[in-house]
């Protein structure tokens, strides 16, 4: 029961990890990792931007490994929470949101218009400053709340 809730709790927390890397880092001082995903290279399959996945996988590999190694399930837990939420980071904004990987498409769901829309708004701005909604599985209430009423007119 502890496992999980370090498991659950550790997805949830990476959440807020990933705001503040993608806020303060990514429009940050690694900017010019993350610009091409602002103004993509459509020659290429891959983009600067998609070497952040390491900085989460790396200690997410070592926390799995320690608790094999070393009986720490508690790391465990922990590293199989942040690698579950780049899972379902990579499937809501690689695969549903940019369809950078055509698997399946999800239509009619209020969630995802709404993080659809917080992440097309942040996307408008293509420079370093200026933007907002940073969040990915997480955005304003204001956006649930339009999508909702958008979904209840239909």
């Amino acid at each position: 029961m502890i496992w999980w809730g370090i498991f659950w709790l550790s997805f949830v927390i990476m959440e807020f990890n990933a705001w503040a890397l993608h806020k303060y880092v990514m429009h940050g001082p690694l900017w010019f990792l993350h610009e091409d995903h602002h103004t993509p290279v459509n020659s290429r399959s891959y983009q600067m931007n998609d070497f952040f996945a390491l900085f989460f996988a790396v200690p997410s590999f070592l926390f799995i490994l320690f608790d094999s190694l070393y009986a720490l399930p508690i790391l465990g837990a922990i590293g199989y929470g942040v690698m579950a939420y780049g899972a379902v980071y990579f499937t809501v904004h690689e695969v549903i949101i940019h369809r950078r990987w055509k698997y399946f498409q999800v239509r009619n769901n209020w969630y995802i218009e709404a993080l659809n829309v917080a992440h097309k708004i942040h996307h408008s701005v293509l420079e370093k400053h200026g933007c907002s909604n940073f969040g990915m599985l997480l955005v304003s209430p204001h956006y649930y709340r339009a999508a909702m009423n958008r979904h209840r007119k239909k």
